[in-house]
Order: structure tokens, then sequence, then C-alpha cells
């Protein structure tokens, strides 16, 4: 049986008091090293492995813990390094934040070699203001069940999903503690050997962002003219994602984005109605390191589409998807929201989120004429049974909803909770 295919974890799972739990890279923010320090006085071990130096800045000696222990060696060196530590330590959990960088991959197969758990978390797959706890993979890869009879017996006497704001996470912390921990890996010293997961040098990346927040107002009204354009028309909204992103990377076939928006434009000119219109939506995060406002008219012009497709790099998502006639993106978390909202979506990728019943199937061709909104009860059941098993309401970076997800790391990683529905999970995708 496959990962997407196993079943979840049963709800009468025990805690196991005394494990050892070893942190790899976490979120840039004090999280990891305050759920390490949450277990810790739990009676937990824990431990921590620095692979560069703006992980030593986000890592503080626990009291009663081991220090962490810096790898400075070659990337071919790793997986040894780790296996022997897993084995030397004898590390029961594994935890760190997405499981596609190179290094976290031969950690989680030398973890599988030794019957080690491994805890994934990322940023929650409801926005803005959950964060996704999973065991062994997320996305594409989630254990969380395809199988409509498993949702609903799994949604079975839970709450609605809670689709509420609750918690704000501050921009601005982000944004400085990200420069920090990047700017401090340029240097060569003491990790000589290690090498970003990440596509793009940290200072063109923050380079492109800088311009983007200079132009934010001629984003805006730009976004605010590609609607205009479309209202009146059949259209639809393509939601990309950065280039950067493991979403593109790894859950889907994709070598960048200039390709599935490419397939996309020549469908659309080819099967959308004569009149059809397409907003093709800049991720807010994405340092335009390449030109979209040159590329995609460019991409619309080589088969005669040029005049029905729209770039906004800003605009409010959800104005857009209130009036379309569907949403495509590769595996953005976008095509939960438009899922949500009744909207007509497609994966162009691998999605936690696309099943039958809620996503079309079909071909892309088909999409223009033949999708249909998701089936509102399975819906429902879908939302509230992967919010009560994979979510918990918080945010990696202000003070308040850290917090909040902090303790409730805590509390499932200590009961064996993982990817379990239970009541503290309920409750927290209640909002209680």
């Amino acid at each position: 049986m496959s990962p997407r295919d196993a079943t979840l974890p049963p709800e009468n799972e025990p805690g196991r008091p005394g494990r050892r739990f070893l942190f790899l890279q976490g979120p840039i923010s004090p999280f990891f090293v305050e759920v390490a320090t949450g277990l810790a006085a739990l009676g937990h071990e824990v431990h921590r492995i620095n692979l560069c130096l703006g992980d030593r800045l986000f890592w503080r000696r626990i009291p009663g813990a081991p220090p962490a222990v810096d790898f400075g060696g070659r990337p071919d060196e790793w997986a040894g390094f780790v296996g022997r530590y897993l084995e030397r330590q004898r590390i029961t959990d594994l935890v760190l934040l997405g499981e596609q960088r190179d290094c976290h991959r031969e950690a989680i197969r030398a973890a599988a070699l030794r019957g080690v758990a491994v805890t994934v978390t990322d940023f929650g797959y409801f926005r803005p203001d959950w964060i996704t706890l999973e065991r062994d993979a997320m996305g594409g890869d989630s254990r969380f069940p395809r199988d409509p009879a498993a949702i609903r017996a799994l949604a079975a006497g839970l709450p609605r999903a809670d689709l509420e704001e609750r918690l704000r996470d501050s921009f601005l912390r982000q944004a400085a503690w990200d420069v920090l921990y990047h700017v401090a890996n340029l240097l060569p010293w003491p990790f000589p050997h290690y090498r970003s997961h990440h596509l793009h040098h940290p200072l063109a990346t923050y380079a492109g962002i800088a311009r983007r927040l200079l132009r934010r107002r001629a984003e805006h009204a730009e976004g605010a003219r590609a609607l205009e354009l479309a209202a009146g028309h059949p259209y639809w909204v393509f939601a990309m994602q950065m280039e950067t992103d493991f979403s593109v990377r790894a859950y889907s076939a994709y070598p960048d984005m200039d390709t599935p928006l490419g397939e996309t434009i020549r469908s659309f000119a080819r099967h959308a109605p004569p009149d059809g219109q397409l907003i093709v939506k800049v991720h807010p995060l994405d340092p335009c390191l390449k030109n979209w406002r040159r590329r995609v008219p460019a991409i619309a012009a080589a088969v005669g589409a040029a005049h029905r497709v729209h770039v906004a790099h800003h605009g409010t998502l959800d104005a857009m998807l209130s009036g379309a006639r569907g949403l495509l993106t590769v595996n953005s978390t976008v095509g939960l929201r438009a899922i949500t909202l009744d909207v007509p979506t497609m994966a162009l990728g691998r999605a936690v989120w696309d099943l039958p019943g809620l996503t079309h199937q079909g071909a892309l061709d088909a999409f223009w004429s033949g999708a249909v909104p998701p089936d509102t009860a399975l819906r429902d059941d879908f939302l509230a049974a992967l919010q009560a098993t994979t979510q918990l309401r918080g945010v990696f970076y202000a003070p308040v909803g850290r917090a909040l997800a902090v303790a409730e790391t805590v509390r499932r990683l200590h009961e064996g909770r993982v990817g379990a529905c239970g009541r503290s999970a309920a409750a927290s995708a209640g909002g209680q």
C-alpha cells in the first residue's frame, strides 16, 4: 500500500513518554526550539543537527538536553552521518519542515530503515492561520485518504471546518528572520559545503521582492484591470506558484512554470469559448526573476490569444474566484480555496485535495466546457476531516499564534497523535 493510500493512525494510539526526538531544518523562526523545549519539559529527549549557520541562529541550548550537533561535511557524507546519529542516539522520532529537501529525503530514508517515526510540518493547507502537521509526507504524498468512504468515516461527528481567520502572522518578523537566515548562510564558515535547496541566490530573490513592494500600488491596479476586462465574459483563473516551491518541483512533472502556463494557454485558446478570458494570477511572493508581465503575453500571442489572457500580479483572490468558471493550478492551496467556494477546479500536479468528486479528473481540453463544481457533501466532509487530522491553528512567526501552534504541536507529538483525529485535533479544527 502506498503512503497516499494508507489509513491514518488509530485514535487509541497511546503516548510514549521518554521518546527521543531529532529536529532537522524547520521554519525560520524559534518554532522548532520552542517545541523541543516543551517536549523536554514532558520528559522526552530532544536532539538537533544544524546543517548551516542559519540553523544554528534559530536554536538554543535546552536545559537538560544534549547540545546541538553541527554537520559540516560534504553532501555525499550526510546520509551516512545522519544514519549513524539515529542509531547512536536511539532516535525514535524525526521532525522536520517539508520532506523534499535533499537533506531531509536522505534523513527520511535513513529513518525508514531504522523504524523511526517521521513528522513533517509546513504552512497550512488552510491559509493563513493554520499549520500542517502530518506523518511521513504532505501534499501529493500525504497519507490522508483519497477514498470517499474513508473520508466520510473520518468526518463523522466532527464539526464543520472552521474557515474564519482568527490569527494574524507578522510579515515583518518573517521577512527579517528570512534575511538573517539566508544572509548568514552566505558566509563560508563554519559550514563550507552547505548548499541551499532554493533555486536562486537569496540576494537576487530579495531584490526581486523589493521591486514588487515598490510597485505594489501598480500591481493592485493591474489586478483590478484584469478582473474588469474579464468581467462580463466567461473567465477562468490560473493560479501560479513559485518555481522554487516543491509543490512544483516534487509534486508535478513540470520543470518550471512556463511549461504548465504554455499547456494551459494553448488549451484555452483552442477549447474555451471565443469570448472566454483567462486571468493569470502571479504568486504574491514570487520575486519575478522571470518577467511574467512579458512572458505570459508572449505565450498567449503565439496562439492568437493575447487579447484574452491577462496577467495579475496582485488582486483579491476571492473576488477573482467568485465569478470564475474555474480555477487551474499545479497544486497550490488556492485550489482548496476554490473548492471551498464551489468553483470547478483542476490540479495540474498532485495535491492532497485532488480527488474524484472534488476536482476535474478529465483532460485539460475538456475542463473549459465540462468542469463541474465539487460535490458539496463530500467537500464538507473532506474539509472537516482534513482540518481535524492534518491541521492545527497557529502561525510560525507572530508570538501569540506561534505559542498556540507550539502548544498543540507539543501535545500531538507527546500523545503520538500526528495525523490522528482525536479530541484535541477536533477542538483545534473547530476553533475552540
